[in-house]
C-alpha cells in the first residue's frame, strides 16, 4: 500500500477491481446511523437522540424565527409612514398581554439562537472542544435566568 494520498479509489489513482467491489459491499451495510425522517420533520423526532440534536434543531428553528421575526418587524415600522394616529392605533394592540407574550418567545429565540452561538464559537475555535455538552447545559441554564427576569419585567410592566 502507498502512502500517496492519491492511492484511494475515486481519487483518479490506482485502484483494483477488488476495492471497488469491497467499497459498494460496505455501503450496502447497515449501520449505526438510523435516519429518521426526512427534513425538519425529523428536526423533532428526539427518540435515542442527544443535547447534540437538541441543540441543532433549537438553532434551526430559533433561526428561522427569528428572520420571520425581521421581516415582521421591517412591515411594522413601515407603519409609521402612515403617521402617529397608525402608530399609535397599533400601540394600543401591541401593549395587549397577548403580544407582551410574543416578546417574551422573541427573548427566548434571540437567547436560544445566541447562546448557543456562542457554544459553537467556543468549541469550534478550540476554546471547550471536550466540554460541548456541559457547556450547552450551562448556557441554556444561564439563558433561562435571564429568560425569567426578562419575562417578569416585561409581565410586570404591563
Amino acid at each position: 500500500m502507498s502512502d500517496r494520498v492519491d492511492d484511494h479509489p475515486g481519487s483518479g489513482g490506482p485502484s483494483s477491481d477488488h476495492d471497488l467491489e469491497a467499497i459498494r459491499a460496505a455501503r450496502g451495510v447497515a449501520g449505526p446511523v438510523q435516519r429518521k425522517g426526512i427534513g425538519p420533520v425529523a428536526w423533532f423526532d428526539v427518540r435515542r437522540r442527544g443535547a447534540g440534536h437538541l441543540a441543532f434543531s433549537l438553532n434551526r428553528i430559533t433561526g428561522l424565527g427569528l428572520v420571520f421575526y425581521l421581516y415582521l418587524h421591517l412591515a411594522v415600522l413601515s407603519m409609521l409612514l402612515g403617521g402617529a394616529s397608525s402608530w399609535s392605533s397599533f400601540l394600543r394592540v401591541a401593549t395587549l398581554p397577548a403580544f407582551l407574550g410574543l416578546d417574551v418567545l422573541l427573548i427566548f429565540g434571540l437567547l436560544v439562537h445566541g447562546l448557543n452561538g456562542l457554544r459553537v464559537a467556543l468549541v469550534g475555535s478550540g476554546y471547550a472542544p471536550d466540554r460541548q455538552k456541559a457547556l450547552y447545559w450551562s448556557l441554556m441554564v444561564f439563558g433561562g435566568i435571564l429568560l425569567l427576569g426578562a419575562a417578569i419585567h416585561i409581565v410586570g410592566s404591563a
